[in-house]
């Protein structure tokens, strides 16, 4: 099948997209929690291969450069800003490569840029810096080939602007999702819808929101936008049990601990037992796609399963839907005729 574009994919049906490689790769053993700069592009290339994989065979059509946090001011700080660009078009290059492996039709490759952690609205200095780190990450992009941008977890409005407008410089196709941070409106004072509303109406291609909140405290905001705007809306939250109270996984508390944590709250390295089940991201993507939702993924945490839990909720079969859970041959529930009926009696006390 000759690969189709994005927008065209959008206009047959909902796109799949796979992120949360950041957590995925702390969590496989290759990247440091804390600093979160992906130098495993460059010093375990195959090992963010497999995981680009791991993602589209679960169902993802977009393969995602992994260049989250790759940007000038992050590797000022860990004194590498000297791999600035190997990493970047390593990340590409690699992502590129994976996407041509898909067995039906050749995935999508995004380039990526982010949030930047040092956007000041009464700073216009800074607002420049932030456009001279987006536009030579959006360069290597062009030059490399992707299909199109992926600018994220953006809690300044204006810094999203910022990257949509580089974006288009580069004459690509922008997708812009929002961070939303416990006040609940983007900290210039936005709100989200409003601030979803402007990017679509100024052209880019997709709005919506990513990470920071589970499906609870993402979907209520993920209605405004849907109603607000008039093109395509991504939803891509973490997959863990946000809820009024603590609306971000920056504040959850895991009352269950007994032990002492080295951080002041659960985020980012002890969230293990606040995670939603596959079920349950499941039925929010059913409920995401119903309201009109086209561009469905997960974030943060996110594990390639629970991505094509997501996908085969609304519809689709993936590369590895053939690995999906099947029960009937499970020695003490399954229902197989064949299995030996006595070790159904302890299902209840095994």
């Amino acid at each position: 099948m000759a690969k189709r574009s994005l927008e065209q994919r959008l206009k047959e049906g909902p796109v799949i997209a796979g992120e949360g490689y950041l957590f995925e790769m702390e969590r496989r053993g290759y990247l440091q929690a804390g600093s979160f700069v992906p130098e495993v592009a460059l010093e375990h290339p195959d090992v963010l291969k497999q995981t680009y994989r791991d993602y589209m065979n679960a169902g993802s059509d977009v393969v995602l450069a992994f260049t989250y946090n790759a940007h000038r001011e992050k590797m000022r700080i860990i004194g590498k800003e000297d791999l600035l660009e190997p990493l970047n078009r390593s990340a590409i290059r690699l992502a590129k490569e994976v996407a041509k492996e898909h067995p039906t039709e050749e995935a999508l490759v995004a380039g990526n840029i982010s949030n930047t952690n040092i956007f000041d609205p009464e700073d216009q200095a800074s607002k420049d810096k932030v456009r001279s780190m987006f536009r030579e990450m959006l360069e290597w992009c062009k030059e490399e080939g992707v299909d199109f941008i992926n600018g994220e977890t953006f809690y300044y409005h204006e810094e999203a602007v910022i990257a949509l407008e580089e974006i288009q410089r580069q004459g690509l196709e922008a997708v812009i999702t929002l961070g939303l941070m416990g006040e609940n409106i983007m900290r210039d004072g936005y709100t989200v819808e409003e601030s979803c509303r402007i990017l679509s109406e100024k052209g880019a291609l997709v709005v919506g929101m990513n990470c920071f909140r589970g499906p609870d405290t993402m979907q209520p905001y993920l209605e405004k936008v849907r109603e607000a705007v008039d093109g395509y809306v991504a939803g891509l939250p973490i997959p863990y049990r946000t809820t009024d109270d603590h609306p971000t996984f920056f504040n959850l508390p895991d009352g269950g601990c007994s032990c002492h944590l080295p951080t002041e709250t659960t985020f980012p390295t002890s969230l293990d037992p606040l995670y939603h089940n596959r079920y349950e991201l499941a039925e929010w993507a059913k409920e995401a796609h119903q309201i009109g939702i086209n561009y469905i993924g997960l974030c943060c945490g996110a594990s390639p399963a629970m991505l094509r839990s997501v996908a085969e909720a609304i519809g689709i079969e993936t590369i590895n839907s053939k690995y999906s859970p099947d029960m009937e041959k499970h020695f003490l529930f399954g229902k197989d005729k064949t299995l030996k009926a006595h070790n159904a009696n302890y299902r209840s006390k095994a």
